[in-house]
Parts: C-alpha cells; structure tokens; sequence
C-alpha cells in the first residue's frame, strides 16, 4: 500500500528536508555572530583537498553523485505507483525542454542578481561566493556538474515528487504550492534572508509552470542553467567584478 504522506517526510528526510534544518540552524548561527550578516561571507562549491587535485576532484565528483540518489529514491517511488511519467521528467521532447529551460532561466536570473544585490545593501544577506574550487583542469566541468545535480535533486522532488504526493495526500493546490516554494527558501537561508526571498520567489513560479505543463523537464533545465551561470559565472569574472 502506497503511503505518500510517509514517502514525503522520509525523502524529504535524507535530502532537501534535512537540508532546511541545517540552513536554519545556519542563519541563526550568523546572526547571533558579533559581525553583520552583510559583512560575513558564505562560500558555495568548495574545494576539500586544493593541494592535492585528484583526491579533491574524488571529492566533488561524490558531491555530485551521492546527492541525486534522494532523487532517484523519488522517481523510484513514482515509478512503484505509476506516477513516474505523470511530471514530465524524460527525454521526449529534449530540445523543448531545453529551450523553455533557457527562456524562464533568463526570466528569473536578472530580477535575481537585483534582490540578491539589494538584500545584501539592506543587511539582510550574506556575500555569497558560488564558486571556490581550485583551479584545475577538471573545475569548470565540476562546476556543470554540480549545476545539473542542483536542478535535478531539487526540481525532482521540491517540485514533481511534492506535488504529485501531496495532491494524494488531499492538499489543496494552492497550499501544495505555497509549502513547496517555503520549504524551497528555507533550505536557501544559509545564504541570509535575501536568499530565502528569492527562492520562494522562484519556488512560487516554478510550481505554477508546473501546473500548466505538468513537466517537470523544462524546471530541471532552467534551474541547472542558473546555476552554471551563477557558478562558472563567478568563477570567470569574480576577479574582476568587485561588487559580486
């Protein structure tokens, strides 16, 4: 017998669930520092072992691995109750999704740039460098790498799984969707408050082109293409952009 409510809590428990409990427990942590939260600095995608590059490239290849298999647990558990194909997450219509990926990345990620920028002027957010591997050959390809993981892990179950389980569960629409992009920002409020805004922003968007196209794809394309821009973005102008 499928149970979704208990499929919910324990993928959300090994993954993205887990993740909000140490991101709240991360802000309150900065902001009990003596040091305002636009004065400290939160580092993404680090490097382990710099010294040594093929033990840290080990390293960053297990960080893209292990964290999809919370999202395969997810299109596992679809797939026992028939509701695999149901959000849209295959290789049917690849260069559609793709493109839609594009257009609502490009939508989302200016707007972003201008909340992060001002969260951090009012105080309420953290510096945050999405990039800090050593240089090697194999760091851009990494930072892809991590990019795809993101938009997958995320968009797999925040989205595809949450919905399809929560609606069996009885939830209304609207409070599928408004849970979905709250929980969204919380696993973000490591980053500070402006974070937190800008991904139940982003969550509340997402779930509504979800609902119209019940593809979970073109969310996937669109969150990896953010993510390579935010992190190889940096990584190629950091040196030369001072107020990123």
């Amino acid at each position: 017998m499928i149970r979704p409510g208990r499929e919910v809590l324990l993928v959300l428990g090994v993954s993205l669930g887990q993740s909000a409990v140490y991101s709240l427990l991360s802000i309150a942590e900065k902001l009990t520092r003596a040091v305002p939260l636009n004065q400290q600095t939160t580092q993404i995608n680090t490097s382990v072992t710099p010294d040594r590059p093929w033990l840290d490239l080990s390293y960053q290849l297990a960080g893209i691995v292990f964290p999809l298999v919370p999202a395969l647990l997810a299109l596992y558990l679809l797939r026992l109750s028939g509701d695999r194909e149901r959000i849209g997450f295959d290789l049917s219509r690849p260069w559609r999704d793709v493109g839609w990926g594009f257009l609502i990345a490009a939508g989302i990620g200016i707007p972003g740039i201008g909340l992060y920028l001002a969260a951090r002027a009012a105080g309420l957010n953290t510096i945050v460098q999405p990039a800090n591997l050593a240089e090697n050959w194999w760091t851009v390809p990494v930072l892809i790498g991590l990019a795809i993981m993101n938009g997958v892990l995320e968009e797999v179950i925040i989205v595809g799984f949450w919905f399809t389980r929560m609606r069996q569960v009885g939830w209304g629409v609207p409070a599928v969707l408004i849970v979905s992009a709250l929980i969204r920002g919380s696993y973000h409020l490591y980053q500070g408050f402006g974070g937190f805004v800008g991904n139940v922003a982003m969550g509340l968007i997402f779930g509504w082109i979800y609902l119209r196209t019940k593809r979970v794809g073109p969310l996937v394309a669109a969150h990896a293409v953010l993510d390579i821009a935010a992190f190889v973005g940096y990584a190629l102008l950091a040196p030369y952009l001072t107020w990123l």
